[in-house]
């Protein structure tokens, strides 16, 4: 009997002891922070940036990624004050605030002070890219394959797409939109915007002021003997830095902080030790491209109002893409890897660019020449590029796509929840295909998008 006193209390203190190191581990304080951080970012963002409905953005768009606590979020807009406070089950807490052309930042004690309002550019300048209506369909089969896009199956995750874009030959051919989205809503990117890295980057590559193969420099690395120190800007960008930075979107994993729980997002995503020596090791991680654009602020100057007029004097005016908001951290970086917020059709500007080899309409060159075959090229077998998804080389995702009908010289930029852009070079295709998209929805809504560029590609090829 005193035995299995003692065995019970042996078992009890291990328990207690186990529970005591998974709260010092994971720090379920960090999740409920996170938590409240996204809710009101994403709500800020909805409400102030893009003129959505803070309710509705809740219900369909926060909710479905925090599944499990979206009962015990609660939130406030504060229209006069261009905010969004939110706090899980009471105790963790999180206030947005809006500056017009910079979108929506968390707030933290040591953020630098918001940079001056910068107004933007409220619709596209009509060109022959489209008309300033909403471009329908001409070929019944297109139509087809786009209302199956939009489509959603009975016992199936939902697909939620808010807003698709078909560009064949530098022109809209077809486009459809959700309820209360249209040509002029901006639209988040998620990782998207890695794709947009990539771009800035390019364009300091081309004016010689930064070389892929260099290293980062990242100050946290400056010790001589640190090995980090070896990491370069190609191995950020191409996901080979090896640091060990998992983003497995739990709110524990280090992508998931970043974000909502860090004021200077690159110096967290710097500090992060090295799992695997630098190049040797394939591993998808939002916090190397913070630490790209930190350097990439840091080359162009002026803090978030030099990053904000260098892209538009040197991507945006270029391509006529217009009220488009990029978004930078507590310490003026943008945050590259995820916030960029921009009409549908602008999207699809961007992505015409990368499928006319990086020149822009008016026949100049913005992106170095054979930048878009370097970003699409396939590294260490993985079907990723240079901040792109590709289908260059043997993987098996990249296989089965090419099976879909989406071609080898296909790729795309990729975000969270189905934002993506289409890239068909050699059909001269671009599609840009935004929604609310459940995570799990991946392979059935992406054979959907396989159709439809397969479609397309059978109703236009050969036209001019």
């Amino acid at each position: 009997m005193k035995v299995s006193k003692r065995i019970s209390r042996w078992i009890g203190f291990a328990i207690l002891l186990a529970a005591i190191v998974l709260i010092i581990v994971y720090r379920p304080d960090r999740v409920a922070k996170a938590a409240a951080g996204l809710t009101a970012h994403n709500l800020c963002a909805a409400t102030f940036t893009a003129g959505l409905d803070p309710d509705a953005t809740f219900r369909e768009l926060v909710q479905p990624m925090i599944p499990r606590m979206g009962r015990l979020i609660w939130y406030r807009v504060d229209r006069p004050g261009s905010s969004v406070t939110a706090s899980f089950a009471g105790a963790a807490h999180a206030t947005a605030r809006f500056t017009t052309g910079y979108g929506c930042r968390l707030e933290y004690p040591e953020d630098l002070p918001p940079p001056r309002p910068r107004p933007l550019s409220p619709r596209f300048l009509l060109d022959n890219f489209a008309p300033p209506t909403t471009v329908a369909p001409t070929d019944p089969t297109i139509a087809s394959a786009m209302d199956r896009v939009f489509s959603e199956r009975p016992d199936e995750p939902i697909k939620d797409v808010k807003a698709l874009v078909v560009v064949k030959n530098g022109h809209v051919i077809a486009e459809r939109y959700s309820p209360g989205f249209g040509i002029d809503t901006p639209l988040l990117s998620y990782s998207v915007a890695k794709s947009f890295t990539n771009a800035l980057l390019g364009i300091l590559v081309r004016q010689g002021r930064l070389r892929v193969d260099q290293p980062a420099g990242a100050p946290e690395w400056a010790k001589p003997d640190d090995p980090r120190g070896r990491i370069t800007i190609e191995e950020l960008l191409q996901m080979r830095s090896g640091l060990d930075a998992e983003e497995t979107g739990t709110g524990f994993d280090p992508a998931a902080q970043m974000l909502f729980n860090q004021s200077d997002m690159a110096g967290f995503a710097a500090r992060h030790r090295l799992k695997a020596p630098p190049g040797t090791h394939w591993e998808y991680t939002s916090i190397n491209i913070l630490i790209l654009d930190r350097l990439l602020g840091n080359t162009v100057g002026g803090g978030a109002p030099g990053m904000r007029e260098f892209a538009e004097r040197e991507l945006f005016n270029p391509l006529n893409m217009t009220n488009i908001t990029m978004e930078f951290d507590g310490r003026g970086v943008f945050v590259g890897s995820s916030y960029v917020y921009a009409p549908a059709r602008a999207f699809a500007r961007f992505g015409d660019l990368y499928v006319n080899d990086g020149i822009a309409p008016d026949g100049h060159r913005i992106l170095p020449e054979g930048w878009v075959a370097w970003s699409r090229s396939s590294v260490l077998g993985a079907a990723y590029g240079a901040g792109f998804r590709t289908n260059d080389g043997p993987n098996e995702f990249a296989a089965w796509r090419v099976e879909q009908g989406f071609p080898k010289d296909g790729f795309y930029a990729d975000g969270y929840l189905g934002q993506r852009i289409y890239i068909v070079p050699s059909e001269h295709i671009a599609v840009a295909r935004f929604g609310y998209s459940r995570a799990d929805t991946t392979g059935m809504q992406e054979e959907d998008d396989y159709a439809l560029i397969a479609t397309v590609i059978r109703a236009t090829h050969g036209a001019q």
